[in-house]
């Protein structure tokens, strides 16, 4: 372990075990189960007045808060956060439902001035915003565990590695939107937040000690400031075996098929997946039956659907079949930037070797500061300036352009020079 590790496992929390051993580490060298939170489990917040007493005490709490939540991916349509679970010296932890309390913004506001840690962040910060709760500054405990170069960075596993307790993580994909939630879960929910100040402190330790702390504090900042992120066009194209379909007819069935799903699935408030699965809407978009009872044989759609069902997927197959040609999709999805690599050496040589050469130079530089490649900077902005580099190819106009790609000063101070060469010469 390193000196940041064992402080912290020195300095982490209570059990159900007792207290961790002198050094922080069981005698047989295996984690410490986490069982129970040190409070118990708190009781599920659900109305006004105890959110007001939430928002007191949180309020009134000093150092970071500790913030999760937990969707019903799979289970319902969208990203909705089915509980919130707040954790602050001097509050303790709060299970918020957002439910019961669809506004948290006094909350968010409460908490305004403070640092906000997360695992995960940009997992999380979607449907936070949706219900009021946005952070100024935070601190991503899997971002952190990135970039200190360690291997797994799930949060049980960083909670192992760093602090040396086992998390139990039986229920991350339950359905949270379940009502009352049982309280295993809540059990579950409660843990999540229970060591992440800890684990925040120990990673900001080995951050310093590795000297990549400000690198940390830059990313959590663009985090942080990020606007949310647009709508994606054509998601339809994201249809899992969107692959298997080559003729613009079958694209537009495709596409009539996906948004009658998810008209469904909206209005029934169930994921898409379980109103229709990709794989039938492909089958169906491939085979292009002619009625009902063609579509009744292929998969997905057979004798447990019902007949009002599979009209509305027929109707969706024929209103793709009636569109004039001007109005079928065109193939591959239309994109701004550079075309996919695999492209370049027939589109542009010069542009394929400058590729070639900045992604070997930023390779080995990412096994050399032990940080993964797409963290040192991502693959996209390398594509970019590779694709259309700026004339004249200086070290300042790369790093110009890296920043109105939305680079770090870090990352440019690092990357801008291995650029440069690679732009300038090419591979060897």
């Amino acid at each position: 372990m390193t000196d940041a590790q064992e402080t912290a496992a020195q300095t982490s929390l209570r059990t159900t075990g007792g207290a961790p051993p002198d050094d922080g580490v069981p005698s047989d060298g295996l984690p410490i189960p986490l069982l129970e939170p040190r409070d118990g489990i708190p009781p599920v917040v659900a109305d006004q007045d105890a959110l007001a007493e939430v928002i007191a005490a949180f309020a009134a709490g000093t150092g970071p808060v500790a913030v999760d939540a937990e969707r019903a991916s799979g289970y319902r349509y969208g990203q909705r956060a089915y509980l919130v679970q707040l954790r602050r010296e001097g509050a303790g932890t709060a299970l918020i439902d957002p439910v019961g309390c669809p506004d948290l913004s006094e909350l968010g506001e409460a908490l305004a001035d403070t640092e906000w840690i997360l695992h995960a962040a940009t997992q999380d910060l979607p449907c936070l915003r949706e219900i009021g709760m946005v952070p100024t500054r935070l601190f991503d405990t899997e971002l952190a565990g990135r970039l200190a170069g360690f291997p797994r960075v799930g949060l049980g596993a960083m909670v192992e590695g760093v602090l040396g307790y086992a998390l139990e993580k039986g229920h991350s994909a339950v359905d949270w939107s379940t009502r009352p939630l049982p309280e295993p879960w809540l059990r579950y929910a409660a843990l999540d937040v229970e060591l992440l100040v800890d684990l925040r402190d120990a990673l900001e330790k080995e951050l310093e000690r590795q000297g990549k702390l400000d690198w940390a504090v830059q990313e959590f900042a663009a985090i942080a400031s990020a606007p949310p992120a647009p709508p994606r066009k054509d998601p339809w194209r994201r249809t899992s075996g969107m692959h298997k379909v080559r003729r613009r007819r079958q694209m537009a069935a495709v596409r009539e098929l996906w948004t009658a799903r998810d008209r469904v699935a909206q209005r029934r408030d169930v994921s898409p997946g379980k109103v229709l699965g990709d794989a039938a809407i492909i089958e169906a978009s491939l085979a292009l039956p002619a009625n009902v009872q063609a579509l009744t044989a292929l998969p997905g759609f057979g004798h447990r659907m019902g007949r009002r069902q599979l009209e509305q997927w027929q109707a969706a197959i024929d209103r793709a079949k009636a569109l004039p040609d001007a109005e079928l999709p065109q193939p591959g999805q239309q994109v701004a930037g550079p075309p996919p690599p695999r492209a370049w050496a027939d589109k542009d040589p010069a542009a394929a070797a400058r590729l070639s050469a900045a992604r070997t130079a930023v390779s080995a530089l990412a096994e050399e500061l032990n940080v993964p490649q797409e963290n040192l900077i991502t693959p996209d902005t390398v594509r970019r300036v590779c694709w259309e580099p700026p004339a004249p190819v200086t070290p300042e106009s790369v790093a110009h352009l890296l920043t109105s790609l939305g680079a770090r000063k870090w990352q440019i101070l690092l990357v801008a020079p291995l650029l440069v060469g690679a732009l300038v010469a090419g591979p060897a």
